[in-house]
């Protein structure tokens, strides 16, 4: 179980990182399928052509046993709530990034969107929206597939970030702002991390932490796997409880209440 530290951090920094989150072996297994859907060969970096390939959700058993280990389990119950998160039934999308020297486009400062507006695109998920209560997204996730050192593309985080992100929105209300929208430069002054890590490592992140990608400037390719964790019903951060109140949801209030914001 996570500790009243590591809960504490959580709420503050915006992520925990937890080292043997899932065992090496379903790392291993589950390269070796990615390795077979790229179409390259693993032992010929000749043939990784791409600085980037994107790979879509998987549900094999390798990827399923990652996402629900006992203390996976327990982190998901201990940040977001007991039965308020919906089973993970797989891992989403892999960006597999390949030792290049050339800027690949998608490496500006973002947070994963959660729902669409009326405004928005189908294909355009800058155009979907957040707002206060996360609606649609209870955590995000960095499952490492590889091991992740400074150089290997690790994913850059903004600690803090998603207290700055829950002020911006705050005035939306139910409606939230479009991620397109939202003032990144805003975060600019938090300190910034890299998740490295070993192959079994896994980041849980607010789902208003803002983060980015970079190039991988190492020797070897970067597997990560970065799903959402679902949540069986949308937050009410306005609303006053009784109930206990989950890291996730306490973060939020805690930083509009920083600001001054009815709560």
């Amino acid at each position: 179980m996570l500790s009243s530290q590591q809960l504490e951090k959580f709420i503050a920094d915006g992520y925990i990182r937890i080292d043997r989150a899932f065992p090496k072996e379903l790392a291993d297994q589950g390269r070796e399928v990615l390795w077979r859907d790229m179409g390259v060969r693993k032992s010929d970096p000749k043939t990784w052509k791409r600085p980037v390939v994107w790979l879509g959700g998987y549900h094999d058993a390798p990827f399923v046993s990652a996402a629900n280990t006992p203390k996976l389990l327990s982190a998901y119950d201990q940040l977001v709530g007991p039965d308020c998160w919906v089973p993970m039934r797989g891992l989403g999308t892999f960006p597999v990034r390949f030792p290049t020297d050339t800027d690949t486009g998608d490496t500006g400062w973002h947070l994963d969107a959660s729902f669409p507006g009326p405004d928005s695109a189908a294909d355009d998920f800058s155009s979907w929206r957040v707002n206060v209560n996360s609606k649609g997204r209870a955590l995000l996730a960095l499952f490492l597939f590889s091991d992740v050192g400074e150089l290997d593309a690790p994913t850059r985080i903004r600690v803090g970030s998603h207290a700055l992100i829950a002020r911006l929105l705050e005035a939306s209300g139910r409606d939230g702002i479009a991620v397109r929208s939202l003032d990144f430069a805003s975060t600019s002054a938090c300190k910034e991390v890299a998740a490295t890590g070993e192959a079994g490592t896994v980041y849980l992140c607010h789902p208003f932490l803002v983060h980015a990608a970079q190039i991988n400037r190492g020797h070897a390719p970067r597997f990560m796997a970065q799903p959402p964790l679902f949540p069986k019903k949308e937050l009410d951060v306005r609303e006053e409880k009784s109930s206990p109140i989950y890291p996730v949801e306490a973060a939020i209030r805690a930083a509009l209440e920083r600001s001054g914001a009815a709560v």
